[in-house]
């Protein structure tokens, strides 16, 4: 058995949707666990629904549920000729039902309303593909994953109930399979509540959800079909002559991911990395090269060193006006301030007397922070730096991304450089 997952933009159109099939069929001597994202940039636009809904501006929100509407049309015109009109009413059916709920008055929980609305782009695709896949005479199965993956009622960033989630998924799974099915297709990204409330499990969550399929149901392994031949050692936007990663470590991705690479988010490594399943990231614009591959070796990590560019930084750094050291009471402060304001710190190094850190500029309201802190401490900034993390560093790869760049912090471990650039 092995879990596929595939993102918006191997779905956004009819051409991409056959491609999928055609990927699939490749694969027919097995049972297939087949995770779908959202068509395209579906997501982008639910989110203006749930805006206009809270907004109650009903004129605008039935306009952009009609355009929602209309782009999936288009998708089924392209696809289907007997069944057409039969896909037809079953989206206008699904999205008269998106606006019964959006009728109503939202509630006071943003967040809640969020993932009702954002639910209904992952339905709604994998009734598409499903019922294309029906008309190329695939064994599918629709399986829906707001009834068989459990999670706590923390809206967007849902908690899994392994316990219950392993009993629900493999009864759907397993009854499916043993009636002659062999492909599941299902969506990514969602949940419910112990109430039965769809919930939403967050950044990279159509991964995870294949990450949770492949846990339970002890897959052979997981691949994620992009738009790129596989894990880059930088992103080409920035840098020059990138290398595919063929293989790296569960560990070295985590890593990898931690400092800020796009790679695959921690949470769909580590149920993958308890069971050493291994995970491809292939392409499915070539979807017979070889890709990459995380697994639990080691072998390979150092082989080729990684850049992560994290741009538009602001490095802050707070002395106490006492001249005091500073001490666990003030890092407490520092931290309590940061963590409600829901501020990641990117790189952080203390001296004596002073604590530094590296932020995104996007993410911190610096006149808040400075009004905060400016009774006790001298406040100090600089803005418009990049962050630049190497793993498997020497110097050569150093000079490479610091010439004619002014160091104003570094830090170096036995296996990663970091610098504040500007």
């Amino acid at each position: 058995m092995k879990v596929f997952k595939f993102g918006g933009a191997s779905v956004k159109d009819a051409i991409s949707v056959k491609n999928v099939a055609d990927i699939l069929s490749k694969f027919n001597q097995n049972n297939l666990i087949v995770v779908v994202s959202a068509m395209g940039k579906t997501t982008n636009a639910l989110e203006e629904v749930v805006a206009a809904h809270f907004s109650g501006d009903k004129a605008l929100l039935h306009r952009n549920i009609s355009k929602i509407n209309a782009y999936h049309q288009e998708i089924v015109a392209d696809l289907f000729d007997g069944r057409k009109n039969e896909i037809s009413n079953e989206l206008t059916e699904i999205f008269d039902r998106l606006k019964r709920h959006c009728e109503k008055p939202a509630s006071d929980n943003y967040h809640f309303e969020y993932d009702q609305i954002i639910s209904f782009g992952e339905i709604v695709s994998t009734k598409i593909i499903t019922a294309y896949l029906e008309d190329q005479n695939f064994k599918v199965d629709w399986i829906d994953a707001r009834k068989v993956i459990r999670t706590d009622s923390r809206w967007r960033e849902g908690r899994v109930d392994w316990d219950t989630s392993t009993k629900l998924v493999k009864n759907a799974l397993n009854t499916s399979f043993e009636s002659g099915k062999t492909i599941a297709i299902t969506q990514g990204f969602l949940g419910h509540d112990e109430a039965g409330f769809t919930t939403t499990l967050g950044r990279e969550g159509s991964d995870f959800t294949a990450a949770i399929l492949a846990f339970i149901m002890d897959a052979e392994d997981v691949t994620i079909w992009k738009d790129v031949p596989g894990m880059l050692n930088a992103d080409p936007k920035y840098f020059e002559n990138t290398v595919l990663l063929e293989k790296i470590s569960f560990r070295e991705a985590i890593e990898l991911a931690y400092f800020g690479a796009s790679v695959i988010h921690p949470k769909t490594i580590q149920p993958l990395k308890r069971k050493s399943i291994p995970l491809y990231i292939k392409s499915f614009i070539h979807p017979d090269e070889k890709g990459s591959v995380i697994q639990e070796s080691s072998q390979y990590d150092d082989h080729i060193p990684s850049f992560i560019f994290k741009l538009d930084q602001i490095l802050i750094s707070l002395t106490p006006k006492d001249f005091s050291f500073i001490v666990e009471e003030n890092l407490e402060k520092i931290f309590g301030y940061l963590n409600q304001e829901s501020i990641r710190i990117n790189l952080m190094q203390n001296s004596a007397v002073s604590f530094s850190f590296c932020v995104d500029a996007s993410k911190i309201d610096l006149e808040k922070f400075k009004a905060f802190f400016g009774d006790d401490y001298l406040v100090k900034y600089n803005e418009k730096l990049e962050l630049v993390t190497i793993r498997h560093y020497d110097e050569p790869t150093i000079k490479r991304v610091t010439i004619n760049k002014e160091i104003l912090l570094e830090q170096k471990s036995q296996q990663t450089a970091r610098m504040v650039i500007g």
